[in-house]
C-alpha cells in the first residue's frame, strides 16, 4: 500500500494530466482524476476538493463559450430542472453508505458509459421535457455521488445533433449548475474538512498550470484523436479500479478480480483499432467535443 505522501504525490500528477485534458477539450478533469484517486481515497474525501475545483473550471469554460449561451439554454433547461433533486438524493447517499460501495457503483456506472461512449454510439435524441427531465435527475444522482458526467453528457448532447459552439456552451451550463448545487449540497450535509483542504493544496496547482496549457497545445493537435486516446486511458484506469475495488470489498481476488480490467481493456482495444481504421478510411464524423477557440 502507498504512503499517504506517495498518494498525494499521484493525485497531483494526474490532476495535472487531467487539467490539460479538460483544457483541450473541455470536461474531463473529474473523469479522469476520480478513478485514479479512489485508489487511495473514498468518494466522502475526494469529492468535495475535487467539486471546488470543477466549479472553477466550470466557470472559465463558461466564460469562453458564453456567446453561446442565448442560442442553447432553452434546449438543456429541462436537464438543469432534473438535476435539483438528482443532487438532493445523490449527495445523501454519499453521506450515507458505506466507502466501498459507494466506491463499486462508482466504477460500474462510468465504465460501461465510457466504452458506449468510444464505440461511437449514435442515436439522435430530441431535447424534450419528456427525456430531459429524467436525464437530469440520473445525471445530478450521478454527479453528486460520484463528482462524474462527462461520459453521459457527451453522449446525450452528441446525439441531440449539436454544433461544435452549441456543444460547447450546453456542455458549460449544465456543468457549471451541476458543480454549484453539488457543492452547496456537500455544504448543507457537512462534507468538507480539514482533508479536503489538504487534497485543494495539491490538486489546485495541477489544474492551474494543466488548463491553459492544454487549451494552448490542442491547437496544434489532432482534436479527436486526442480526445479518443483520453477516453482509451480513462477506460483503462477505471478497469483498474474497478478490479482493486472488488477485491477491497472481498466480491472477487485475485486474479479473478483483474478479469473486469482485462475485459475493458480488451473491449478498449478493439473500439482503439476500429477507430483508427476509420480515420485511415477517412470516415470519421465530428463528435462536438472540440478544443477551445479561445
Amino acid at each position: 500500500m502507498l504512503s499517504i505522501d506517495t498518494a498525494i504525490i499521484v493525485l497531483a500528477g494526474v490532476a495535472l494530466f487531467a487539467a490539460f485534458v479538460n483544457g483541450a477539450i473541455g470536461y474531463g478533469f473529474s473523469s479522469l482524476t476520480v478513478p485514479l484517486a479512489l485508489v487511495f481515497y473514498t468518494n466522502r474525501i475526494l469529492n468535495p476538493a475535487v467539486i471546488v475545483i470543477e466549479v472553477f473550471l466550470n466557470l472559465y469554460v463558461l466564460f469562453i463559450n458564453r456567446t453561446g449561451v442565448p442560442s442553447v439554454w432553452k434546449r438543456v433547461f429541462p436537464i438543469l430542472v432534473g438535476l435539483l433533486p438528482g443532487i438532493a438524493v445523490g449527495a445523501v447517499v454519499l453521506a450515507s453508505l458505506q466507502p466501498g460501495w459507494v466506491k463499486l457503483g462508482t466504477y460500474t456506472v462510468i465504465l460501461p458509459l465510457i466504452l458506449i461512449q468510444a464505440a461511437g454510439w449514435r442515436r439522435p435524441v430530441r431535447s424534450t421535457w419528456l427525456i430531459g427531465l429524467p436525464f437530469g435527475t440520473a445525471l445530478g444522482i450521478l454527479y453528486s455521488v460520484t463528482t462524474i458526467s462527462g461520459p453521459p453528457l457527451a453522449l446525450m448532447l452528441n446525439n441531440q445533433g449539436f454544433v461544435r459552439e452549441d456543444f460547447r456552451a450546453s456542455l458549460a451550463i449544465i456543468r457549471i449548475a451541476e458543480s454549484t448545487l453539488t457543492g452547496i449540497a456537500y455544504a448543507f450535509l457537512g462534507l468538507y474538512s480539514l482533508q479536503t483542504g489538504s487534497l485543494l493544496l495539491f490538486i489546485a496547482p495541477s489544474v492551474l498550470i494543466g488548463v491553459p496549457l492544454g487549451a494552448f497545445l490542442i491547437r496544434r493537435l489532432a482534436a479527436e484523436t486526442f480526445r479518443r486516446v483520453c477516453m482509451s486511458f480513462d477506460a483503462w484506469i477505471v478497469g483498474f479500479g474497478f478490479s482493486r475495488t472488488l477485491m477491497e470489498l472481498g466480491v472477487l481476488g485475485d486474479p479473478g478480480a483483474y478479469l473486469v480490467l482485462a475485459t475493458a481493456a480488451s473491449i478498449d482495444l478493439v473500439l482503439l483499432y476500429q477507430f483508427f481504421a476509420k480515420r485511415r478510411r477517412g470516415e470519421l464524423v465530428f463528435e462536438g467535443i472540440a478544443p477551445a477557440t479561445h
